[in-house]
């Protein structure tokens, strides 16, 4: 079993790998680092991309394996688990606040109005439901009129 102040210091180490699309936050606080174990003496770091299909998918192996192996830790299982499936009901309220002050508005519940992240605005509308990465869709903003993404629920 992996002591839980391990646990906490691969934790730490891994909230210092940023997201390669939205850098601002780290795999850690996107949900994607989904939990640190042990498995027959191995340690073991267990992920689940944001959506089956997402580019960076191997991109979040990579950095994992990277940062952990340049910190002592070259032997380490990376598990990908797509069940269940990453879900932006993870992200917490300081990590949709980062969202926002780095220009991209945070998902919001279903059929709730999106927020300009310029302006503050709710009046808004979809451009594309495809934005900058596939988990973001482009919107404008009727009040500031400057376009803006959005960061998709699933």
């Amino acid at each position: 079993m992996v002591s839980s102040s391990t646990t906490e210091h691969i934790l730490e180490l891994l909230r210092q790998v940023p997201d390669p699309e939205i850098p601002t936050i780290n795999l850690v606080e996107l949900g994607v680092v989904r939990r640190v174990e042990e498995v027959n003496g191995q340690l073991k770091v267990i992920i689940t991309p944001t959506y089956t299909g997402c580019p960076a998918k191997q991109l979040f192996v990579d950095l994992i394996r990277e940062q952990l192996t340049a910190s002592g830790y070259p032997d380490v299982a990376i598990e990908m688990q797509l069940y269940p499936v990453w879900s932006t009901d993870w992200l917490s309220e300081e990590t949709k606040t980062k969202l926002l002050k780095t220009g991209i508005s945070p998902p919001v519940a279903q059929n709730a109005p999106v927020v300009c992240p310029h302006c503050g605005s709710k009046e808004t509308k979809v451009v594309s439901q495809f934005g900058a990465t596939p988990c973001q869709a482009l919107y404008t903003c009727s009040s500031c009129r400057e376009p803006f993404s959005y960061f998709k629920c699933h």
